[in-house]
């Protein structure tokens, strides 16, 4: 497959074109560097600098890869904001980015004839399950702005597929940390937000303490439970899902995570075998529910896919990456 990356240059994006490149796929990168870097780009993909809300970007891509004869298969979508509370902050930003970004990547897509789509959407659009597991066939209630952004995305993509007859492979994530095995590439960026990184950074002391922020959830032991998924297996699963729609068998809309639960105190007292974390609680944070786990019992019938790296694997790859980033 010739396989278009949007917002390939950032963490997830990247990983995934890293391991489009080793499953034998061409792949090409569109990013406008705004918080990429080109260091995660492939050194065997082609880049071109674009922002997804041009269209004329995305087309003089798709253009110029159709000149030999040889256009692309399928486009992935990584380019969204995607911090919770910068969302309740700046909810017009959000809207912009997100689904406006989407709508004109999506008109390109259709003029230039690609009919395949991978879409990141996120656990985010679920809201606050009363279960606080996730099928994907629960309400969809969001409770911020990143979330409600997605989930306009997802209704898009549908639309426009009947319309025009897309097949999409849509994915709600749930939370993805750690690093690449190679450590060649990992999240590296100026503002973190996801607890896994804070938790490393307090660990090599590049950040005085962790702040966990809520005690008093309805949770075991008061903090938020989230399902935790290691950025290799998301990548991986993300191979699978374009090949699953580019083969004809349809489009299809799944999970993706671990399966299981922990708390924000089971992952410090997990990262504590690894390194002394330094923390202290603080008030909660807006739009956080108290528990996100995923059912992925979909991705595993329709997709073959199986999460193979566990919580430890995903703490000690990220302070792997972060210590040789840092010299440490």
């Amino acid at each position: 497959m010739k396989v278009l990356v949007v917002g390939g240059a950032g963490y997830i994006g990247g990983h995934t074109g890293y391991e489009l490149v080793r499953a034998g796929h061409d792949v090409v990168v569109l990013d406008n560097l705004s918080t990429g870097n080109l260091h995660n780009v492939h050194p065997d993909a082609r880049f071109y600098w674009g922002d997804i809300r041009n269209k004329t970007d995305i087309t003089r891509v798709l253009t110029a890869e159709a000149a030999d004869g040889q256009p692309v298969d399928v486009a992935m979508h990584f380019a969204a904001k995607l911090i919770v509370p910068e969302s309740v902050s700046q909810p017009l930003a959000y809207y912009e980015n997100n689904v406006e970004g989407l709508r004109t990547m999506l008109e390109a897509l259709v003029d230039c004839g690609v009919r395949n789509v991978v879409f990141s959407s996120t656990a985010a659009v679920y809201g606050e399950p009363a279960s606080g597991i996730c099928r994907e066939d629960d309400p969809t209630v969001p409770i911020n702005p990143y979330g409600e952004t997605k989930l306009a995305c997802e209704k898009m993509i549908r639309w426009v597929a009947e319309a025009h007859g897309l097949n999409y492979c849509i994915f709600r994530y749930f939370n993805v940390a750690g690093a690449d095995a190679s450590l060649e590439i990992g999240l590296d960026k100026d503002q973190l937000t996801h607890l896994v990184p804070l938790v490393m950074q307090a660990a090599l002391g590049l950040r005085e303490k962790l702040f966990i922020f809520g005690d008093d959830y309805d949770t075991p032991d008061g903090t938020c439970v989230r399902d935790y998924i290691h950025i290799t297996d998301l990548a991986q699963a993300h191979v699978l899902g374009a090949e699953y729609i580019t083969s004809g068998q349809g489009s299809l809309l799944v999970n993706l995570g671990s399966g299981s639960g922990y708390s924000v105190k089971e992952v410090v007292e997990a990262a504590e075998a690894l390194a002394h974390i330094p923390c202290e609680y603080a008030p909660r944070r807006p739009g956080d529910p108290a528990r996100l786990t995923a059912d992925i019992s979909r991705a595993r019938q329709l997709l073959g896919w199986q999460p193979k790296l566990d919580l430890a694997t995903i703490l000690k790859s990220d302070l792997d990456f972060r210590r040789k980033l840092n010299g440490a």
